[in-house]
């Protein structure tokens, strides 16, 4: 058994992502902690992390096992219920052997209000919403559909609003929903970006076999699923590769999710893969030295409500190695990178494509929308600008409300 005694103690629970994988979630669980805070978090098992327990950077980090990842609505209730049962039984254990003054829940899923509510209702423990997704819009964006399971995720968000008593936005889309639909007050909720901390995200020396002996290489960084785009992306090889006759890109795509092998599918039936490779998820520093091999970065994620209220991680994380980006025209992809990326109309996959080949074959344009990404990251976005927020969100929480 551990014995812990600081004052002030946190438990974080995520389920997205296993820690320390999940980037924003590690540096707000090590900024905490080294702020003083007693930090514990619970999260699932998965890409190399697969201890039930251990202590890393003085997190103790407590995790669970989930069902095989599925893209249907059926294979989301079994992991949601499975993760909900787990997190209950191990934030019951971090109760019983140390406690917690606060509870901080990661979504998705919406579901966590079932486990963060019994500690409040029961002992008092002060709830903190950190809302990473809209669930709601992703559902729409993946099945396209309003039906039963949508209107549960509303009221599973207005559930999980209710319960926390002050919520976390990471761009002010996030915070407008937070506002409205959640019906928190101005006091209770605090915007902190998902931007990389730039003493770890840095640009590394390129690896030239990465471009697979072709001229140039395009990245791609992220999750795999049905509304990041990936497919619209495959598409744009196919046009680049045979009715541009562009032979001479390589096309890197790094990340995993449940639309992967549907994707290689794709990918085969485009008859592009000699152009395009799926590594897998890579982190640390593999992931930078591949990231810093590329001469373009891509965002792909076609406009849709969710994605056009994201703020999307691979954005900050292409500008923070000075990379110049091309996506389309999406409310919070644009207020990120600004002049850090070339734009084209939204779901408009031929011109997304002749702006990678318009970056490709302008070195200097490149150089300069690298150098504006890393700037506004240096002077505006990085871990740094963030970090002092999301403690005077915890002062407010803890002294405040």
């Amino acid at each position: 058994m551990i014995s812990l005694s600081r004052q002030d103690k946190v438990l974080i629970i995520v389920e997205n992502l296993p820690l320390p994988f999940d980037r924003r979630v590690w540096m707000e669980a090590t900024t905490l902690q080294k702020a003083g805070y007693l930090v514990c978090a619970i999260s699932p098992q998965g890409n190399g992390f697969e201890k039930d327990y251990e202590e890393i950077e003085g997190i103790h980090i407590y995790r669970h096992p989930l069902p095989k990842e599925e893209s249907s609505v059926k294979g989301y209730l079994r992991e949601y219920c499975c993760a909900v049962y787990w997190q209950f039984r191990l934030a019951w254990r971090v109760w019983q052997e140390q406690g917690f003054d606060v509870i901080h829940i990661c979504n998705p899923p919406d579901l966590l209000f079932l486990v963060a509510g019994w500690f409040k209702f029961f002992h008092g423990v002060r709830v903190i919403f950190d809302h990473h997704d809209l669930s709601p819009e992703m559902y729409i964006a993946k099945y396209n559909r309003r039906d039963i399971f949508y209107y549960g995720l509303r009221l599973a968000e207005r559930l999980t609003y209710a319960t926390a008593d002050l919520a976390i936005a990471t761009n002010e889309s996030h915070r407008k929903i937070a506002l409205t639909r959640g019906g928190k007050k101005a006091k209770q909720v605090f915007v902190v970006r998902s931007a990389p901390d730039l003493s770890r995200f840095h640009v590394i020396s390129p690896n030239p076999s990465y471009r697979k002996g072709k001229k140039y290489l395009v990245g791609y960084v992220g999750v795999m699923g049905e509304p990041e785009g990936v497919d619209c992306l495959l598409r744009m090889v196919r046009y680049l590769v045979w009715e541009k006759n562009r032979r001479d890109i390589h096309f890197m795509l790094i990340g995993g999710g449940p639309a992967v092998e549907k994707l290689k599918t794709l990918s085969q039936k485009l008859e592009v893969t000699e152009f395009v490779e799926f590594t897998g998820f890579k982190t640390g520093k593999e992931l930078l030295e591949r990231l810093s091999s590329c001469d373009v970065c891509v965002e792909p994620s076609p406009k849709s409500a969710y994605n056009d209220n994201c703020t999307m991680n691979k954005i900050l994380e292409y500008m923070a190695l000075g990379k110049p980006i091309v996506q389309f025209d999406l409310r919070e992809g644009r207020r990120s990178a600004q002049g850090a990326s070339l734009y084209a109309k939204p779901n408009d996959e031929i011109e997304f494509a002749d702006k990678i080949v318009e970056l490709l074959d302008s070195p200097h344009i490149r150089k300069q929308m690298g150098a504006e990404g890393r700037r506004r990251m240096e002077d505006v976005l990085e871990w740094r600008h963030q970090a002092p927020k999301l403690l005077e969100a915890y002062t407010a929480i803890l002294q405040f409300l």
